[in-house]
């Protein structure tokens, strides 16, 4: 998506058929570990492969929008992004890009290993637990602004310094960049946490360790020693679902990623999320999405 995006560069499939691009270091300004630039139409990251299909990167993309709203899959979850809002997409996330958005703004490409490993862990580069989706406060886009375009002279600059302090000069201001990012990231994500309500988070776990076998909110109120009245309300605040919505939603992820990410035959991915008989879980499955099992694996080859 950047002036420079990578125009046919090798890629490969995995076992699931999903096609998986790599970091076209060669396009990079000096054959650096990274990109920079303004987003544009008409990009890709191969000749024969639209970003609009499902695909994989193995390498970081975070796209700063100046436009919006913006939608956009990763992991099989609709994000819609506004002016002023970042998408960080992490190595080997599932992703699409939406064929009617106007992607504007600017996007940074960076492969793995370009960065020391002391810079990776304070970064949280590998944090798939921290949300995709940023919303900074006016103070926080001005400094990451600032910041990415620091970094986007730093990355265009290639007469005033030899490669190697070039590169160390991209590796620092990189850092600067991320660390600012990291720590949006992972407030985000701890204002998240501190909102939640007990109740519910207690319900949102339990769901994690039983979704596999157990779809029925009464057992789980049962359990955690709720009537169904007081989950419904906690859950609703928190999420703006029923307890059943939330449930069937992480079933459905689930059964996505059994079917994007595998081979298993239909019937035994219902059988892992709790549907021993393949009809009713493709009834499930049909009802939540609008495809068959079937039929979404083909729409993903």
């Amino acid at each position: 998506m950047a002036d420079r995006s990578p125009q046919g560069v090798g890629h490969g499939t995995d076992g699931d058929g999903i096609r998986t691009f790599p970091f076209p270091t060669e396009l990079a300004v000096g054959g650096v570990g990274m990109q920079v630039g303004a987003m544009g139409e008409d990009r890709t990251w191969h000749a024969d492969a639209p970003l609009d299909r499902v695909h994989r990167i193995d390498f970081h993309v975070v796209m700063l929008f100046t436009e919006g709203p913006v939608r956009h899959m990763i992991d099989f979850a609709e994000y819609e992004a506004g002016a002023g809002d970042v998408l960080w997409i992490r190595p080997g996330q599932v992703h699409r890009f939406s064929r009617t958005s106007r992607y504007r703004g600017t996007v940074l490409t960076m492969q793995p290993g370009f960065l020391p490993r002391s810079t990776v862990e304070a970064t949280g580069l590998y944090r798939y637990d921290l949300p995709p989706l940023l919303h900074p406060d006016p103070a926080q886009r001005t400094a990451l602004r600032d910041s990415l375009a620091q970094l986007g002279r730093e990355y265009e600059d290639t007469a005033t310094l030899p490669i190697s302090l070039h590169t160390a000069v991209l590796r620092h201001s990189l850092t600067a960049f991320l660390l600012r990012l990291a720590h949006l990231a992972a407030s985000s994500a701890e204002a998240n946490r501190s909102q939640a309500d007990t109740t519910f988070t207690l319900f949102r776990d339990a769901v994690e360790r039983g979704f596999h076998s157990n779809h029925s909110v009464n057992a789980y109120a049962d359990a955690l020693g709720y009537s169904r009245r007081t989950l419904v309300r906690a859950v609703r605040a928190a999420t703006g679902q029923t307890p059943k919505g939330f449930i069937d939603k992480r079933v459905v992820l689930e059964a996505k990623r059994l079917l994007a990410h595998t081979d298993m035959p239909i019937g035994r991915v219902g059988a892992a999320i709790g549907f021993p008989d393949a009809a009713n879980f493709s009834k499930f499955f049909h009802l939540h999405t609008g495809f068959t099992p079937v039929g979404f694996r083909a729409e993903l080859s």
